[in-house]
């Protein structure tokens, strides 16, 4: 077995056990956000500060009986909890991480990127893979042979259809501005280039952010919302809408199968943040404080950034759910396709006048 079939099987396991860990997190995190915000105490009876609730919560899915309705497709309705969990996975592997660095095994270096696969088209393969969770929504939803299923999967259809069109253009000027459709080159092209010659400032001004949030906060601003809809977050839930249609797309599942679309939702809603902070946010740029911490916390200190970003960006997420209401679905489409979707071809066309007087002066000069 080649030594970079090995590197690439560790990358995976180890992305596997990251995003399976930090769902776990990330669902305490959010249930002890939404009590406080509602003062509520939230989890705290499962291991210390309710951390292993949502670890009961997973032991009761697994336990629980599979059911499969009579009218359901067997096939289709086996196959949607798998289509909604394997690309949210798949999107996770073209995140950087952190830059490159080398190791030095059996006599031989090897240079390791802090990225599952460095696509030369990765932001193409972001909105193809991440449109495939549709597939498994309306499919969910056919196939359980029930009309309140079927509903809540024609409603994401449609909703996911709508504002991945914005979030689509929204990442035409990042891709302008940074010469490149792959999320690594996005990073580095968003690399302060200050310098300071005092050694412990050095390490911070030599990261002054040139971040894509500046010059295009219409953009963030667009994708941002688009992202919250695309992963059926509140205000945009109403594929889940309890009061009309009991659980949703999912209403018929139980069980792991059941446990897979929330698995996969909250997977999503990571990768997302993860994927916002790429694009605008400097990524895992940031101050490494080399020759101040010791040589192991600034190799790691990227992957820190990474984090803060995207858990900061997460914070928004769980705060919007804890303070919007649901939005009726007439204002759903309105927003998506009378609002976001002009509204990020106007700006398009101006980011591309911009960009092209900066670099070829003004016509008639």
């Amino acid at each position: 077995m080649s030594t970079e079939l090995i590197i690439a099987i560790i990358k995976a396991n180890i992305a596997l056990a990251v995003l399976l860990t930090n769902t776990i997190l990330l669902i305490w995190f959010e249930r002890k956000l939404v009590a406080g915000m509602q003062s509520r105490v939230g989890p705290d009876r499962a291991g210390p500060f309710g951390l292993l609730q949502t670890v009961a919560d997973a032991v009761k899915l697994l336990l629980k009986e599979q059911i499969l309705p009579l009218k359901a497709d067997r096939a289709m309705y086996l196959l949607a909890p798998i289509i909604a969990l394997v690309p949210s996975f798949l999107i996770f592997m073209v995140i950087p991480l952190g830059p490159d660095f080398e190791i030095n095994w059996s006599d031989q270096i090897y240079t390791i990127q802090l990225v599952g696969a460095d696509l030369n088209v990765g932001v193409l393969y972001f909105l193809a893979v991440s449109s495939i969770a549709v597939y498994s929504v309306v499919l969910a939803g056919w196939s359980s042979g029930s009309k309140y299923p079927l509903l809540g999967g024609v409603r994401a259809s449609a909703q996911m259809i709508s504002y991945e069109a914005a979030m689509g253009l929204a990442l035409v000027p990042i891709i302008l501005y940074s010469g490149s459709l792959s999320l690594v080159d996005i990073v580095n092209s968003q690399a302060g280039n200050l310098s300071s010659n005092i050694p412990i400032l050095n390490s911070i001004v030599s990261f002054i952010p040139k971040w894509n949030i500046f010059p295009q906060f219409v953009a963030f601003g667009i994708f941002f919302i688009a992202a919250v809809a695309e992963v059926n977050r509140a205000p945009f839930d109403l594929v889940e809408a309890e009061q009309e249609l009991v659980g949703g797309f999912h209403t018929e599942y139980s069980g792991f199968r059941f446990a897979m679309f929330f698995l996969a939702e909250y997977i999503n809603m990571f990768n997302m943040c993860a994927i916002t902070a790429t694009f605008f946010l400097g990524g895992w740029l940031g101050p490494t404080f080399q020759n101040i911490l010791p040589p192991i916390f600034s190799l790691i200190m990227p992957i820190i950034w990474l984090g803060l970003k995207t858990f900061a960006l997460l914070f928004i997420f769980v705060w919007i759910r804890a303070t919007l209401p649901r939005l009726r679905y007439d204002q759903l489409m309105e927003l998506g396709w009378k609002r976001l979707i002009p509204m990020s071809l106007v700006w398009l066309i101006l980011s591309s006048i911009v960009l092209g007087v900066r670099e070829f002066g003004l016509p008639w000069s």
